[in-house]
């Protein structure tokens, strides 16, 4: 089933100002806007270049009385085109909807006013409104957008708006209302209304960016006389997004995601979020300097950044719906220095950040993807720069990326990934010599050497090989016999405990072969005994000595990011243990109830359910977690590589092994794409469709 933006509604959520809420986003493909705790607040207003951070602007006062500081609850409803806002103050319900403007730099909020106090009531409305605008074509290179706090503010008194105005660059936000405004000061807009019982009356915000002010005025103008056709538009534009991903030969995308059909609405809801998590990071900025992007972050933090790490975690939906922005990702990745840096920003085309020990693995990871869904051989032989002018070809990269681990080899003969923000930033004892990259650099080998033997070289491949099954004695050593999880390795040779998710869900997903069975019965034990919760799971045991050095929910032991419980349930199935895995992802399901997935989710026994489903972790300090994060894409995994068993490869064609379960039995999914063919799975395995 292809589904519409009702179908992949968020659940209602009441919140009010002081809960740990992370409120929704929206995005228009060249930037993105946050709702705020408040019946018309935005924030976050930012469309690369133009910046205004995490500005606050359009707030509502209430005779005189700012809205959130009343402390009334507000119901907020998150779809793909839209926030919906509602909350009832002083016998008036006030409902609001938020849009951001396709292919413009706008957004608009439109409030209703609805008086159910059963007599007249006169009041006055405010919105307080700021911008600090900027235009800033550089390198967005921290997590927060550019901005410039001394704004010149003038009235309009056409439109009785604001006008900002940039003093240190070229850039304008105009913002006003209609009905216009019965009055302006240079913080806001004034509104004397008169609501007889049972009466509505709207007022229609419009807040447009840009650096020519007449295209920024016409485009308010336009909005802002035109808004139900607006809000009809984006709402039919958005439905037309999400038909053209599942759509061969679309004209938005490179490729298609195949179409799952299933009367389990809570897998099927799983699978289109994680796809329309990933679409909501397509950036088709004019300003970038390579063209179609996809961020990592929004609607807050590293807006123009693409993380190599995340982009790998989703890297089986990018080589299905876009390979032809995949493989323009990783050449140029691979044209960068790969140990400085942990991802690059389109505005310049710019490197950002510091070194991921994640990189090498994640970009054959990524690599492997695109060459096996794609079946581009040919890519292997195209010639890239190597930073020093030389000329090397992809497949040179590739073996260098197996071959990287060498560069921090130890006298243990594994490799030491550094210190803390190297790897998981918030997990002190998570350094060194770690299980997960090291079968990460296993992993690594073994691409390497099926890349020579496809290409006739098992000489040079069973090299690789052996080299692959050195490492995995070396691996083993840092196991905890018993205990189910993984040591790390310091330089001084201790072993040191640390009970995170990240060695279980990578060593499941990359060498669970390799695996005992007494190991793998240990692991599990372990997952479901320290991590696993009923609608989520933590990345690090609450048992581990280092919960108390960090409170960041994404890899601590107060929640998890959330590719980990997606990862969890694809190893899960790579051991045999469908049962567990499917069981819990009815849990998961739950938790998908609040838009695409966050950055990270709180478990439901530390932070109250979000309406049943594991709570987005706020975006406030110490939690410091974004609304949404593009390694959403990684669920998809779950249905076609795990419950629909499809197991792809670059030289030996495509196979599958369902592992249904308790999963609906008449499931299929359609229009599967592998090297230029289509398949459709169902229980029985693949059939090529009109193959003969």
């Amino acid at each position: 089933m292809i589904p519409t933006v009702d179908d992949l509604k968020s659940d209602v959520m009441v919140h009010r100002f002081g809960d740990l809420y992370n409120p929704p986003g929206l995005t228009n493909f060249w930037g993105a806007v946050q709702a705020d705790i408040d019946i018309t607040g935005i924030r976050s207003v930012n469309f690369p270049p133009f910046g205004c951070s995490d500005t606050i602007t359009c707030g509502l006062y209430f005779n005189d009385k700012y809205f959130p500081s009343t402390g009334t609850p507000v119901k907020i409803i998150w779809y793909a085109d839209k926030i919906m806002r509602e909350a009832v103050y002083s016998g008036i319900k006030f409902s609001s909807v938020t849009l951001i403007s396709m292919k413009k730099k706008s957004v608009l909020v439109r409030l209703q006013l609805e008086n159910i106090s059963g007599y007249k009531q006169d009041f006055e409305l405010r919105l307080g409104l700021a911008a600090n605008v900027t235009k800033a074509v550089k390198a967005w290179n921290e997590p927060f957008p550019p901005v410039e706090t001394d704004n010149r503010i003038e009235i309009d008194t056409q439109r009785n708006a604001l006008l900002f105005s940039s003093q240190h660059s070229t850039a304008f936000s105009l913002q006003g209302a209609m009905p216009k405004a019965g009055k302006a000061d240079k913080n806001n807009l004034y509104f004397k209304i008169e609501l007889n019982a049972g009466e509505q009356k709207a007022i229609t915000f419009v807040d447009s960016i840009g650096d020519n002010l007449n295209e920024v005025q016409s485009e308010f103008d336009m909005l802002i006389n035109n808004a139900d056709k607006f809000i009809k538009d984006t709402n039919d534009e958005w439905n037309e997004e999400l038909r053209s991903a599942f759509t061969p030969g679309n004209s938005r995308f490179s490729g298609f995601m195949p179409e799952l059909e299933t009367a389990d609405e809570e897998v099927l809801k799983i699978y289109n979020l994680g796809i329309l998590g990933l679409i909501y990071f397509k950036r088709d900025n004019p300003y970038s300097v390579f063209g179609r992007a996809y961020d990592t972050l929004m609607p807050r933090y590293w807006q123009s950044v693409t993380f190599i790490w995340d982009y790998a975690l989703s890297s089986v939906a990018h080589a299905l719906l876009d390979p032809a922005v995949m493989r323009k990702y990783l050449e140029l990745w691979m044209s960068m220095d790969i140990h400085k840096h942990f991802g690059i920003e389109y505005l310049t085309g710019s490197p950002v950040g510091p070194w991921y020990s994640v990189n090498d693995f994640a970009l054959t990871w990524i690599s492997r993807n695109y060459l096996k869904w794609t079946g581009d051989t040919a890519w292997l032989k195209k010639e890239l720069d190597d930073r020093q002018g030389n000329k090397k070809t992809v497949f040179d990269f590739l073996i260098k990326y197996s071959r990287n681990w060498k560069q921090f080899k130890t006298i243990n003969g594994l490799a030491d990934y550094g210190g803390i923000n190297n790897l998981l930033e918030c997990v002190s004892t998570y350094i060194h010599e770690v299980a997960s990259l090291n079968a990460g650099n296993i992993f690594n080998l073994r691409t390497a050497a099926e890349l020579l033997e496809g290409g006739g070289d098992s000489i040079r491949a069973n090299e690789f090989y052996n080299e692959a099954r050195l490492m995995l004695k070396e691996v083993n050593k840092l196991y905890a016999d018993g205990k189910g999880f993984w040591n790390a390795r310091f330089p001084d040779g201790e072993l040191v405990e640390v009970r995170h998710c990240y060695d279980f869900i990578t060593i499941l997903n990359t060498i669970a072969a390799d695996l005992s069975n007494k190991q793998k019965e240990e692991m599990t034990e372990f997952f479901v005994r320290e991590l696993q919760t009923k609608t989520w799971m933590r990345a690090l045991s609450p048992g581990d000595n280092n919960v108390m050095f960090s409170v960041r929910p994404d890899h601590q032991w107060n929640g998890a990011y959330p590719a980990w419980p997606a990862q969890a349930v694809t190893g899960l199935y790579k051991i045999g243990r469908g049962d567990i895995a499917f069981k819990w992802l009815k849990g998961l399901a739950k938790s998908a109830n609040q838009g695409p997935f966050g950055q990270a989710h709180f478990v439901e026994d530390v932070i109250e359910p979000e309406s049943g489903g594991a709570r987005k972790a706020s975006p406030e300090g110490p939690f410091i977690c974004d609304w949404t994060v593009s390694s959403s894409g990684s669920w998809t995994n779950i249905i076609i590589e795990s419950i629909f068993g499809v197991e792809a490869s670059v030289y030996k064609g495509i196979s599958a092994n369902p592992q249904f379960g308790l999963f609906d039995a008449g499931a299929e999914l359609k229009n599967l794409s592998y090297q230029g063919k289509l398949y459709s799975v169902n229980k029985n395995g693949l059939t090529e469709i009109n193959g003969k």
